[in-house]
């Protein structure tokens, strides 16, 4: 007799909280049997096994509570990969080896359940694609979203024609995230208002190309949680923060708070529609609310938080991943397992 395909891993870090415990509940909560597992634990906490032979392939988690079989396994939430966290004594020439390795073995393991019928959020080759946030912008417009005028270059000369083209309302931000959370562990490099002052000061592009957009006058921004094609709305207004007026992220504790916020049925349409382009199952969508009502898209993150609007708002996103990640069938109850 087959094994029960009742576990949903749930892949995070070590200072992942709140919203990875919520969903686990969920899921615990339709009769299937959460399984938390912080990655950043291999391969010194961890162990995974990838085989493939004449008979078919076997993948394995092995954690402090016992081994997991891949044929075991219903579901995976991606919800943060850490980077591996390696023995100090190892020499800088091996460690980055290891490191290197040790990402490859995982992603293997990734794909080995992907392939076994594993059901993820996000599919993993959908995750991949839509970190290419030019792609997003170019999907994004071609469904019938605003987007601001962008340029992303290493060329000085273009940022200064770019900043006269949009007469001066420039920022500037990364095209990829140096942090794995918003807690503050992590280097992290918020959107930035570009001025005249800045313009003679670009020879660092040559190190690092950046993103140059328009910038867009706010009446507030939202965030989007979009899960199988439902969206769930918060609103924000950092508008009398200095430090958050550009990128709310900045702003203090006390300044600006969530509030339920909406969206205009074609708008929330078109999100569907780009969230389902792209592949992806959840992704968290920025746009900009322009005083004059105009909504513009900013980006679709497929990992973004969204623990903020659950825990203020109250939005049941825990529920709706839970949800999708057990799919259609309920399954017997099972006791809760514990979390690596």
């Amino acid at each position: 007799m087959p094994p029960t395909r009742d576990t949903v891993l749930l892949l995070t870090h070590s200072g992942d909280h709140y919203t990875v415990d919520r969903v686990a509940q969920e899921v615990w909560r339709r009769g299937a049997r959460p399984l938390r597992v912080n990655t950043d634990g291999f391969p010194s906490e961890l162990e995974v096994t990838t085989a493939l032979g004449e008979e078919g392939s076997e993948v394995v988690l092995r954690t402090a509570t016992g081994e997991q079989l891949g044929e075991e396994i219903r579901a995976v939430w991606l919800r943060r990969l850490g980077l591996p966290r390696l023995d100090e004594a190892l020499e800088p020439a091996w460690r980055e080896g290891c490191v290197r390795e040790s990402q490859a073995a995982f992603e293997g393991f990734l794909d080995g359940l992907e392939a076994a019928g594993c059901r993820f959020i996000n599919p993993l080759d959908a995750e991949r694609a839509a970190h290419n946030k030019l792609y997003q912008l170019r999907l994004a417009r071609a469904l019938g979203l605003e987007v601001p005028r962008t340029l992303v270059t290493n060329d000085p000369a273009r940022v200064r024609a770019f900043f006269e083209q949009v007469r001066g309302r420039l920022v500037a931000k990364l095209l990829t995230p140096l942090s794995q959370s918003m807690d503050g562990s992590q280097p992290f490099v918020y959107t930035s208002a570009i001025g005249p002052e800045h313009l003679e000061a670009l020879e660092e592009l040559r190190h690092c190309p950046m993103v140059f957009q328009e910038r867009i006058d706010k009446a507030r921004e939202l965030r989007v949680a979009v899960v199988g094609g439902r969206c769930f709305v918060g609103a924000i207004d950092a508008s009398r923060s200095v430090t958050g007026l550009v990128d709310w992220r900045r702003a203090g504790p006390t300044e600006c708070h969530w509030e339920p916020g909406e969206l205009p049925m074609e708008v929330a349409a078109r999100l569907e529609q780009l969230v389902a382009a792209l592949g992806l199952v959840y992704g968290a969508v920025d746009l900009i609310v322009t005083p004059d009502g105009r909504h513009v898209f900013l980006e679709v993150n497929p990992g973004g938080e969204w623990g903020m609007l659950e825990h203020e708002l109250g939005l049941p996103i825990a529920a709706a991943l839970a949800e999708t990640l057990v799919a259609e069938s309920r399954l017997p109850r099972q006791p809760m397992q514990e979390s690596l």
